[in-house]
């Protein structure tokens, strides 16, 4: 008698002393083996069993050593015969068992062949079981069965088997009969009280309390259980595919899928795809493909599917939704003119395939599940039935992946077009909840309220490109020059080929253009010139590329020279533009990133804008919070933060010149504002902006500061190597100096100058400090202050 087990009976870490028993099969016999029961089919086969197994007291009073069931293998088949009836040995899965152990023996041979075809590396093994469960468990147990006390801590059971010649896991469920054991105290055993119950029910987790109430091997079991396995793969592969497509998908669902489908059809090779179409435009073209992990496609963004699939798959995957199968994809291959879809799935090696669309609720997305075979008819329209359970699944995971989709297409808009700020984020949810609610309860003429936000401190800061507007212009007349004079060598050249006056005349009109253009470009000169080209000197191009070959190979050349989409020579723009991309992306993601350990200082309102430059402006105060207290002191904080971002974000964009063809430089200004003021939302411009007539002069100063001079002087306020601050109060000066003096400690700053300001159109009396930066050669955007190493150094 083989017998499976995992450790020997007396060693378990169980309340419970473990004893093999018949006792109560062996009473059974004996009512069949008494005298009165003479007349019963039984009789004599029980009373030859009783007199046998009363000679092995053993066997009814019990026993621990597994040996036992050897000595007596003979014995004991037959005291077992009647619950193993050899008619359904095949059928069942059953065997005897010693419970909370899953020492097992008496086995049908429908569980043999299981467990043969497991492997010899292979124990029974219940699925997930927590540390501790079985010795509560078998507590709950004695609580049930000695105290007569109900506890159901029932629980499914399942044994994962592997079938080693499908090359797949079985899942089986395990029912219990105990009907033939008893459990009773020993002498040690604690007397269980109703509150030593209660405590047990407020304890689970508490391993300890349930071992104080019922100590190691301080009852007695006695008997045996009789254990039934039931398959119930196709369920558990069913809830499988559930649980994976409801959950969010972390890249592996395709190959969970798959996984799961090949337990359900017992094919181990079976392959799975899953592709989600946008069929918005499927009567008119390509249609674009949203996601695809696809045994049909090779990372196409779109394809054309009327191209691609037949007639037949377009008209009931495509327009009816209508699930198809080819059960023998040669036999289809007759008859398709042999399209790239039936070229795809030979190539793929597919026998047999079904096509499952899923439809979504809400838009134009299908989502075309393959499952694919690769021998003929393994998938068929007979077995393409067992998928109607998860086709509601599938159709609720392709609903939902549509909606993240839909959600993170409008995180996206959010973030990079409409931002809002994380910082005011909640104050937006308060207002769109207030409104809907107004809307649910029918509120008269339901409007959105405004967002205000008062009594917060401005802080605004700008590092422009300096001279950017001279420099782009310079660009385009070097770019023009270079175009013109493309143009005269191709019509001089032609003139030595064919003496035509119209060259000539051609030549001293495109010499005139050079000639103004190289004076200085004025409004509208570009324009011009690019229209003559086009409409004078590009026709005579097309003739002359007709003369000979060294002229085509002159035109070709001047042609080659253009801009594939401005048709213009675009050469130092396109090196400015560059430059001036490069030095706005890095920092631009410089500040962003120096930004998130800012924001944990202060929550604080936030906004960049990319120009000839960045600009940036920001505002903290209590009223920008949900529940944070204010105090002054960070705003201090975030303005000495920003005089040293701006340092550090002047050598940024030095460093960066290395990296240009253009040179680029910038000048730094920081506006501080004394007073606190207001900003609204303004609904119809989807952005912030001060509010009051009286704050307004703060939005004035911001926008002609840059431009500012030096009283007395033509020198501008900004110039490339220095920080200028510009300020209205004396007690602004006083705090920033403070802060220079101790970045002056750091030689990060030099010189300052204290210096008046002209004029400027509604605005008077503003005064600046300037300071010299002192750059470092080696700096490293990687390895800059962090706001909690600066405000440690600040203490």
């Amino acid at each position: 008698m083989e017998v499976k087990l995992h450790k020997g009976l007396e060693n378990l870490d169980l309340p419970l002393q473990l004893n093999i028993s018949f006792e109560k099969i062996y009473d059974m016999l004996k009512t069949y083996a008494s005298p009165v029961s003479k007349s019963h089919p039984f009789y004599a086969s029980s009373k030859i069993i009783v007199e046998e197994v009363e000679k092995n007291p053993e066997l009814i009073t019990g026993f621990t050593d597994l040996t036992t069931l050897k000595k007596h293998e003979d014995l004991i088949e037959l005291l077992l015969e009647a619950l193993f009836p050899e008619l359904l040995t095949l059928n069942e899965i059953k065997a005897v068992t010693i419970p909370f152990t899953f020492t097992s023996f008496k086995f049908t041979k429908r569980f043999e062949n299981i467990l043969k075809n497991a492997g010899d590396d292979y124990e029974l093994k219940i699925r997930n079981i927590e540390e501790n469960a079985l010795y509560i468990m078998a507590c709950t147990f004695i609580l049930n069965s000695v105290y007569k006390h109900p506890i159901d801590l029932k629980r499914p059971f399942f044994f994962d088997i592997p079938d080693k010649k499908l090359g797949i896991t079985k899942n089986y469920r395990v029912a219990f009969n105990a009907d033939f054991m008893e459990i009773f105290p020993s002498k040690n055993a604690p007397k269980i009280t109703e509150e030593d119950i209660k405590l047990l029910l407020d304890n689970y987790d508490n391993i300890d309390v349930w071992k104080e109430k019922f100590p190691l091997k301080s009852y007695i079991f006695k008997g045996f259980g009789i254990m039934n396995l039931f398959d119930v793969t196709a369920d558990e592969t069913i809830s499988s595919i559930r649980t994976n497509l409801l959950r969010k998908d972390d890249g592996s669902i395709v190959e969970k899928l798959q996984e799961d489908l090949s337990s359900f059809y017992n094919i181990k090779d079976l392959k799975v795809g899953f592709s989600i179409f946008d069929t918005s435009e499927l009567n008119y073209g390509t249609s674009k493909i949203k996601k695809a992990d696809s045994i049909l496609l090779d990372n196409e963004k779109s394809i054309s599917c009327s191209d691609f699939f037949c007639d037949h798959i377009m008209e009931n995957v495509f327009h009816k939704n209508k699930s198809i199968v080819i059960s023998d994809v040669e036999k289809y291959g007759v008859g398709s003119n042999e399209n790239p879809f039936y070229k795809k799935l030979k190539s793929r090696n597919i026998g047999s395939i079904i096509l499952i669309p899923i439809k979504t609720s809400e838009n134009n997305d299908l989502a075309l599940l393959e499952i694919g075979s690769p021998r003929a008819y393994e998938l068929n329209s007979v077995n393409k039935q067992k998928l109607q359970d998860i086709i509601p699944v599938l159709k609720a995971a392709v609903d939902r992946f549509s909606e993240e989709y839909a959600n993170t297409l409008e995180a996206t808009i959010q973030e990079h077009y409409t931002s809002i700020h994380p910082s005011v984020k909640w104050k937006f949810n308060n207002a769109a909840e207030n409104y809907l609610q107004d809307i649910f309860e029918n509120a008269e003429n339901p409007k959105p309220e405004e967002i205000i936000f008062n009594d917060v401190h401005p802080l605004y800061g700008q590092l422009d490109i300096k001279g950017s507007s001279v420099a782009r212009n310079n660009a385009i007349l070097e770019d023009l020059t270079t175009q013109l004079t493309l143009a005269i060598s191709v019509l001089r050249e032609a003139c030595n080929s064919e003496n035509l006056p119209i060259y000539n005349e051609l030549m001293f009109r495109v010499s005139a253009y050079l000639k103004e253009v190289k004076k200085g470009l004025k409004a509208g000169d570009e324009i011009a010139i690019l229209d003559f080209l086009k409409t004078e000197i590009y026709p005579v191009f097309t003739h002359i590329k007709d003369i000979n070959l060294e002229l085509e190979t002159l035109v070709n050349t001047y042609m080659g020279r253009l801009d594939n989409n401005l048709q213009v020579v675009y050469e130092k723009r396109k090196a400015y533009e560059e430059s001036v991309t490069l030095l706005n992306d890095k920092l631009s993601k410089y500040i962003d990133k120096k930004q998130e350990g800012a924001q944990q200082m202060f929550p604080h309102y936030f906004e960049r804008y990319k120009t000839d430059g960045v600009e940036f402006n920001m505002y903290i105060g209590e009223s920008l919070t949900k529940k944070k207290k204010f105090d002054n002191l960070y705003l201090y904080n975030l303005r000495f933060w920003q005089i040293q971002l701006m340092y550090e974000m002047e050598n940024l964009a030095m460093n960066a010149t290395k990296e240009m063809e253009h040179k680029l430089r910038v000048a730094s200004l920081i506006l501080v504002h004394s007073n606190p003021l207001a900003i609204k939302f303004r609904m119809d411009e989807k952005q912030f902006d001060v509010d009051g007539a009286y704050n307004i002069r703060y939005e004035i100063i911001k926008k002609r500061i840059d431009k500012a001079h030096i009283k007395g002087t033509d020198e501008r306020l900004t110039v490339p190597g220095k920080i200028a601050i510009v300020y209205s109060q004396d007690k602004d000066k006083l705090e920033y100096i403070k802060y220079i003096n101790f970045l002056q400690s750091k030689n990060q700053l030099g010189k300052i100058e204290e210096l008046e300001l002209e004029d400027l159109q509604g605005v008077s009396g503003l005064k600046a400090l300037r300071v010299k930066i002192i750059y470092k050669e080696d700096f490293d955007a990687k390895k800059t202050i962090t706001i909690d190493q600066l405000m440690n150094e600040l203490k």
